[in-house]
This record gives structure tokens, C-alpha cells and sequence, in this order.
């Protein structure tokens, strides 16, 4: 089992770049940070978290971008990998979006995981024109045309919400196949969703019966006839016990993502070392 930090990335505090070397530092397999475009003052949406249009943590207004912020941690990093948790793709244009996930990918030596979310925040995908009840089928089209651009020498592709005719596109990313995981609550049409278009699951903050969910997933996964096993990235929201971990590794679980707190940056480079101390885990860790 891999262990992630997940930095929610903010206009104050440590900044990715930090964050990722104290992380890489000290034998963390992933950095991963979020992301949010804006945040509408009003709102009809109801944050998963807090059930109505509050939102728990004022980062949410103070997000930075993701592709920039894993940038200067790709510049500074020589190992871990780079990661979403989540992006929100479909907030983007597919075909710039594309070219920055590969040139990441590229420069970073092949080090980019995409985790990708549907969006609770359905004000602010009306605010990119996306329909709130089209985003799974807006997000499978920017999926299929990003990995057309990717992998092809003269990429096309022919959507409803996505449409481009044969174009050249480089650099190619520097992996084979970019992952995908999907950060979304655990139910059949999320899970539909991912055996058919994704490499995996990220679970959300407060999910519960996470077991019954994974075997859900794979009983999915296998009838979509996919080979081998999704991946499961878990998001901690307790202290890590050995029994927490036992039960993790028993049910398969592929990446425990941790969070980092909201401190300042000395702060949070004695929590990472502390936090790696209570895994057991090191600067010799390897992915």
C-alpha cells in the first residue's frame, strides 16, 4: 500500500512545492492538491460535507490551480508522483487541457496521476456551461478526446460537448496510459462509470461502508470484463492505528492519502516527518 499527502493548496501557508519536497523527503509515494476555479457567492449546491450551501473550510475561495502547483513541485521533486484529488476537468477546455497534463507529464518524467471529480458544485459548473445533470457524460467525452491527443499522431475526435477534427498535438505524455481515478461517493452508477472509462476509485471524506463499496467496485469492474484490479485511494480522515492500516491492506486498498493541516510552513514540515514516523515509512521508500 502507497501512502499520499494531499495538500489543500492555499494563497497562505506552505506552498505545494514545500510540501511535496518534505513529503518526497520523507518516503510519501504521492503528493496530491484539489481544485477550484471559483466559488459562486450564491449557491444552490449543497456541499457533501456540511449539507447545505456552507462550505467547511474558507480554502475552498483560495484554491490555486492545480496543473501550476504541481508544476513547481515537479521542479523540485524527483520522485513522487503528482497527483489531483481531485481536478475538475470539465472547468477546462479539453484540448489546453490536454497539452498541460502532458507537458506535466513530460517534464516530470512520467510522474502525473489525474484524480477527477464529477463537481458537487453545480453553480460553478453552470458558470463554465456545463449542465449539472450532463457532467458525468461531459467528463467521459473530455476523458476519451484527452487520451485521443495523447496517444495519437493525428488525433480527431466526434462529441456532443467535444468536437475537433485531425490535429497534431505533442508532447505526448511521457507514460504510456496517464491514470485516472475517479474522487466521487461509492455506488453503482459512480462505479459504472469507472470500470467502463477509469483505473480506479478515490473515495470521498466522509465515506462509509467503504468494504461493501470496493466489492461493489470489482464485481462492477469485472463484468465490464476489465482485467485486473481498480485502484482504491482511500482518504484519511483519522489517526493512522495498525489496525486502521491491517484493515486497509486487507481489503486491497492501493493509496492511503493523508492530510496535511492548515499551519504554517514549519509547522507542517515537522507534521509531514512526524506523520511518516507513525507509518513507517522513510526517506529509502521507493513507489
Amino acid at each position: 500500500m502507497r501512502h499520499g499527502i494531499v495538500l489543500f493548496t492555499s494563497d497562505r501557508g506552505i506552498t505545494p512545492a514545500e510540501a511535496a519536497r518534505a513529503a518526497e523527503a520523507h518516503g510519501f509515494d504521492t503528493f496530491y492538491v484539489p481544485e477550484h476555479t471559483h466559488i459562486p457567492v450564491r449557491r444552490d449546491a449543497a456541499h457533501p460535507g456540511t449539507g447545505d450551501e456552507t462550505l467547511p473550510d474558507d480554502r475552498y475561495l483560495r484554491t490555486l490551480d492545480p496543473w501550476v502547483s504541481l508544476a513547481t513541485a515537479a521542479a523540485v521533486t524527483e520522485r513522487i508522483r503528482l497527483a489531483t484529488a481531485v481536478c475538475l476537468p470539465v472547468e477546462s477546455d479539453p484540448i489546453t487541457l490536454a497539452k498541460t497534463i502532458a507537458t506535466l507529464d513530460h517534464l516530470s518524467g512520467g510522474r502525473v496521476t489525474v484524480g477527477a471529480g464529477f463537481g458537487w458544485n453545480t453553480d460553478e459548473l453552470a458558470d463554465h456551461h456545463v449542465p449539472a445533470g450532463r457532467r458525468r457524460t461531459v467528463l467521459r467525452e473530455y476523458v476519451e478526446a484527452m487520451r485521443a491527443l495523447w496517444t495519437q499522431d493525428e488525433a480527431s475526435y466526434d462529441g456532443e460537448h467535444v468536437s475537433f477534427g485531425p490535429s497534431w498535438a505533442w508532447p505526448k505524455p511521457t507514460q504510456p496510459h496517464v491514470p485516472l481515478v475517479v474522487g466521487a461517493g461509492g455506488g453503482p452508477r459512480t462505479f459504472a462509470w469507472i470500470a467502463r472509462h477509469a483505473d480506479g476509485w478515490m473515495t470521498t471524506p466522509g465515506e462509509a461502508d467503504v468494504a461493501d463499496k470496493v466489492a461493489l467496485l470489482r464485481r462492477t469492474w469485472a463484468d465490464e470484463g476489465r482485467e485486473g484490479e481498480p485502484q482504491l485511494h482511500v482518504l484519511a480522515t483519522s489517526r493512522p492505528t495498525p489496525e486502521l492500516l491491517e484493515q486497509w491492506e486487507e481489503l486491497g486498498v492501493t493509496d492511503a492519502v493523508w492530510g496535511l493541516p492548515d499551519r504554517s510552513a514549519d509547522e507542517v514540515v515537522a507534521f509531514v516527518g512526524r506523520h511518516a514516523e507513525r507509518l513507517g515509512i522513510g526517506p529509502e521508500r521507493t513507489s
